[in-house]
């Protein structure tokens, strides 16, 4: 008999290439939130790293388990952070754009000061 032969192999291997993504996720999200805690030591992330690499299946249970309302924590303010950023970005831009229109005499200064007063707020 062949491994894909039957439903039961392929519903059991589909089942475990789930299951080892599922546990990658989790695994880059864990070093992710690591390397993104600025409170830890560098060694106490290496120690954690180790902990990933020589327990598998324990390993990312007990860091959720020690460290998981941190990480909830770290990924909101990296998100807000990423929001404010892209809020300074798209003014800035935004201006640029109306400073162009305002060159290219598309637009007066008038609407050019309205588009900045606007943006600025």
């Amino acid at each position: 008999m062949g491994f894909l032969n039957n439903f039961w192999d392929f519903l059991w291997m589909f089942l475990t290439i789930f299951v080892f993504i599922v546990y990658m996720f989790a695994v880059f999200a864990i070093i992710s939130d690591l390397f993104r805690d600025h409170g830890q030591s560098g060694w106490a992330k290496a120690l954690w790293i180790m902990v990933l690499i020589g327990l598998p299946f324990v390993g990312p249970i007990a860091y959720l388990i020690a460290r998981g309302s941190g990480m909830a924590e770290r990924q909101r303010a990296a998100q807000e952070a990423g929001a404010r950023g892209a809020l300074v970005t798209s003014a800035a831009d935004e201006i640029a754009k109306a400073k162009a229109l305002l060159d290219s005499g598309t637009i007066t200064v008038e609407e050019f000061n309205a588009i900045k007063a606007r943006v600025t707020q």
